[in-house]
């Protein structure tokens, strides 16, 4: 709508005025409502969370509903500290994590470039098996990759942790649909400077692409950060494993050290709410992006 179509748009009538200040004013406050119900619902499991780590085994089992400890202590921490190996278990996370993270984005994004930029015969049917990929739980592929691995020798390595979960069905979907909306005239405009198709895929479109990379990174790495199943599986000793997998240490057949457990759940949380909170303008970016205008 151009300036002189704008001057002509009817105005509501002065009478008008103050109820539709009163229904924007009452619609906003029945949204902050909303969402203020539903972060304090989402806190919940996190303060209880907290609670249990500061708690007792007396106080716990007295009043297991309440938020905030009667009796404050500090044995659940002291306990991840001493009775596990923390430092090794925090690096394994950041490079099980990191590592996969990074290895992911790679595959990915040429999968996806390749599927969104470039023709092949079957090219199609490629993108459809990819697709139906998501229908099937890793649950499913567990035994089968863990043969996998362990024929390559590949148990209690890091090789065996980060390379079986290197792609993602999802991320290749999610970059093919926004390199698709990518202008072709890019391209041709790169071709015509004598660009091949790799020097596109990394001097145009990775640099177009960087919200959805962004978004894709925070959503695998928190993923990954806690993923308890797969290096449970593939580590059969503590030195190895990352800290949700560690944290089965204190549960046992003569019971559950509920507050080192919450304890250790916490601190692992602690640097994904952290990246979280700094990447979650990119991640935004990434999920909001339809293409380029």
């Amino acid at each position: 709508m151009t300036t002189s179509d704008a001057s002509f748009a009817p105005e509501p009538p002065s009478w008008a005025v103050p109820a539709l200040r009163t229904a924007r004013t009452v619609a906003r406050v029945l949204a902050w409502t909303v969402l203020t119900i539903a972060a304090l619902a989402t806190l919940v499991p996190f303060l209880w969370m907290l609670g249990v780590a500061f708690r007792t085994p007396a106080d716990l089992y007295a009043d297991p509903a309440r938020l905030w400890p009667g009796h404050w202590t500090g044995d659940g921490f002291h306990a991840v500290f001493t009775q596990l190996p923390f430092l090794r278990l925090a690096v394994n996370s950041v490079v099980f994590a990191g590592g996969t993270t990074v290895l992911l984005l790679t595959i990915d994004s040429l999968c996806a470039y390749a599927l969104a930029r470039l023709r092949f015969r079957g090219q199609n049917l490629v993108f459809w098996t990819i697709l139906l990929t998501l229908m099937v739980p890793f649950q499913v592929m567990l035994i089968p990759l863990f043969l996998t691995v362990f024929h390559l020798g590949w148990l209690n390595t890091f090789q065996g942790l980060i390379i079986p979960r290197s792609v993602s069905a999802l991320g290749i979907f999610m970059l093919r649909q926004f390199f698709v909306k990518i202008p072709r005239e890019l391209d041709e405009a790169a071709r015509v400077d004598g660009a091949g198709p790799l020097r596109i895929y990394w001097r145009v479109i990775l640099p177009l692409a960087r919200p959805a990379l962004a978004s894709l990174f925070v959503i695998q790495f928190m993923a990954l950060w806690n993923d308890f199943l797969w290096p449970l599986v593939i580590s059969s000793s503590t030195e190895m494993r990352t800290l949700p997998s560690a944290l089965t240490l204190f549960s046992s057949r003569s019971g559950v050290d509920h507050a080192a457990l919450m304890a250790g759940a916490a601190i692992s949380l602690a640097p994904l709410a952290l990246a979280f909170l700094f990447a979650q303008r990119f991640f935004t970016e990434g999920i909001a992006s339809t293409g380029i205008k």
